[in-house]
């Protein structure tokens, strides 16, 4: 048996005990651990380098063969994808690389403010001096780095360096896939990185929210990533509409 979910970009599938391992450090899920966990995490960064297309197909049985594996690890694979929020299956047509929009995207930060504000206030008290470092350590490695794969990886553990002590690993897990959704908005949409994450203006944000948190000051903290979220939101709904136009 399959629990069946229907939701705006089609219809998502997966057994009633399928479990997801998330991998709360990397957006690439690098910890493998199955033959469908391998095959998710390379579809993953396919679909996050835009090397798979916005709503291409992804035919089972030719993944299959690509791997060398039968259907069952791949469906199993696409399974997790769906539940990510980068796959999307249709009845009767199979899985596809799931769309974007500007409706989804104002979805993705609204929950993102929502859950990284709650995160940031219970996780300032706990901050220690090694996660401080990590998160200005993490900072200069974005301020080096020109993949936006890449660079969209440093700025989730930027952000869950802060956030992890607030002890909190559902919700960890939620804004993780929430971060990964987001990459596939600055690959489709920038040309140019220096355009938009990559920003100086967006690293000085970085760097006052990083400073608050060195003060215990949470009420500051707060305003500036809420501030920083809010910006950046606008920027990405800015190319999307942009590009469609």
């Amino acid at each position: 048996l399959y629990i069946i979910f229907k939701s705006n970009t089609g219809f998502i599938i997966f057994p009633p005990t399928t479990e997801v391992a998330v991998d709360d450090s990397n957006l690439f899920g690098t910890q493998t651990k199955t033959t469908a966990d391998t095959i998710a995490n390379s579809l993953r960064e396919e679909i996050l380098r835009g090397e798979l297309e916005v709503s291409q197909g992804l035919r089972q049985d030719k993944i299959a063969r690509k791997y060398g594996v039968s259907p069952i690890p791949v469906r199993e694979a696409l399974f997790q994808l769906a539940e990510e929020g980068l796959v999307a299956f249709f009845p009767n047509r199979g899985a596809f690389v799931s769309p974007l929009s500007a409706t989804e995207l104002f979805e993705i930060y609204a929950m993102r403010t929502a859950l990284e504000l709650l995160a940031l206030e219970h996780a300032i008290p706990n901050l220690t001096e090694a996660s401080l470092a990590r998160a200005e350590s993490l900072i200069a490695q974005m301020d080096s780095e020109k993949d936006i794969c890449n660079w969209g990886e440093l700025n989730w553990e930027f952000h869950a360096t802060l956030y992890q002590p607030a002890d909190m690993p559902r919700l960890m897990r939620t804004l993780r896939r929430l971060h990964v959704n987001v990459i596939r908005y600055m690959v489709s949409n920038v040309l140019d990185p220096d355009e938009i994450e990559y920003s100086s203006h967006n690293q000085s944000e970085h760097r006052q929210i990083l400073a608050a948190c060195r003060r215990r000051d949470v009420e500051i903290a707060s305003i500036l990533l809420r501030r920083h979220l809010d910006i950046s939101s606008k920027v990405l709904v800015h190319f999307l509409e942009d590009k469609k136009g």
